[in-house]
């Protein structure tokens, strides 16, 4: 079951109810649930959902894996989201958060010294951070300073381990990274800096991506804020993520697709097709997305819905332009040119990704 709002079904009314009931049919990993009507998740209709494999294949990396190592990162807005949303609407101009979160807890400029949050670790042992971005928009460069982090599941899918300094993560991404705790007994800090507005007289005078920090408290250091710095280095890098062997990368093998979908996004698009084929007087209507040079409008029934009352052809199904219809078990080829980095993800669906962003050649291995 599937829960955006008009594609599935309709929005939960209020004060109504509607029960979830799933198996997870030996799937593992890192996922989250969040509200799926326009931008009210960013109001904080959001949580993690992490599901523990009692014989995970690479258990033999870390010592600690429970809730105490579960991080979340999250920007937060002083407006909420609906008055966020209209006045993006009529200027065209992307909110930028107030402050960053980890594990719930920020500062802003000029606001109260609140707490950070604490991950609590001893000497000697070994960490999987569970690593959640439940943002409404930002990615996140997440890091602990003088501390490697060894990267080793992303999205529900383990990977080959890969030691590195700091690993990006986009809004709804979600990545383990294994925490050696071999450093001297001290206070050091974890930093998620976000990505994705200005701050500042430019931006908003009330962000300041440094401020978005927690802190690694080693059994037996004092009470207090790290006085550490972030020396910087390595970078997980998209091609280095490789799935581990009993995840069969490469098993949908290199033939061509049995269905091939392209989806452009872009947003001036439509501004170029209408006025070359259709009307040179036409006026684009910022600051929306188009995929393939058409605005998302949600349906006035759900997709489901209409299936269920007895759509039998995809041109029956409403809107005809946003429905991609594929028969079961094939080979689906979903290509997306451009530029710019843009999170991409296919719900109920893992995929294998075979040539990554600003590459030229294909990988069917692995």
């Amino acid at each position: 079951m599937d829960g955006p709002a008009f594609v599935t079904q309709c929005p939960i009314a209020p004060n109504a109810t509607f029960v979830y009931s799933f198996s997870t049919a030996g799937q593992t990993g890192n996922f989250w649930y969040h509200s799926h009507l326009s931008t009210q998740y960013c109001d904080g209709l959001r949580g993690i959902f992490a599901v523990y494999d009692p014989d995970d294949p690479l258990k033999d990396l870390y010592d600690v894996d429970d809730e105490s190592t579960i991080i979340t990162l999250a920007d937060w807005y002083h407006d909420l989201a609906p008055a966020a949303q209209n006045t993006f609407f009529q200027t065209g101009v992307v909110p930028i958060p107030d402050s960053g979160l980890i594990n719930g807890a920020g500062r802003f400029v000029g606001g109260p010294l609140v707490d950070y949050a604490v991950v609590n670790v001893e000497q000697g042992k070994r960490y999987r951070l569970r690593i959640f971005a439940i943002a409404c928009r930002p990615f996140f460069t997440f890091s602990i300073d003088n501390h490697n982090i060894t990267f080793m599941e992303a999205d529900g899918i383990e990977h080959d381990p890969v030691e590195v300094q700091n690993i990006d993560v986009y809004t709804a991404q979600r990545v383990s990274a294994i925490l050696n705790a071999n450093q001297p007994v001290d206070n050091y800090w974890i930093r998620a800096p976000p990505t994705g507005g200005a701050p500042g007289p430019t931006g908003n005078p009330n962000f300041d991506p440094d401020l978005t920090r927690a802190i690694l408290r080693y059994k037996g250091a004092p009470d207090a804020e790290p006085t550490t710095n972030n020396t910087g280095g390595p970078k997980l890098l998209d091609e280095q993520m490789h799935p581990i062997a009993q995840e069969h990368p490469g098993m949908l093998g290199s033939g061509d697709p049995d269905v091939a979908i392209v989806l452009n996004i872009a947003q001036v698009y439509s501004v170029v097709y209408h006025a070359i084929h259709i009307d040179p007087g036409f006026q684009p209507n910022p600051p929306f997305f188009d995929i393939n040079g058409i605005s998302y409008i949600s349906p006035t029934i759900p997709v489901l819905l209409q299936i269920l009352s007895g759509a039998k052809q995809p041109q029956d199904l409403l809107p005809s332009e946003q429905v991609f219809i594929v028969p079961p078990n094939i080979l689906l080829q979903v290509s997306i040119p451009g530029t710019g980095a843009h999170p991409f993800h296919l719900h109920g669906h893992a995929f294998d990704v075979v040539r990554p962003s600003n590459a030229v050649d294909f990988n069917f291995v692995k």
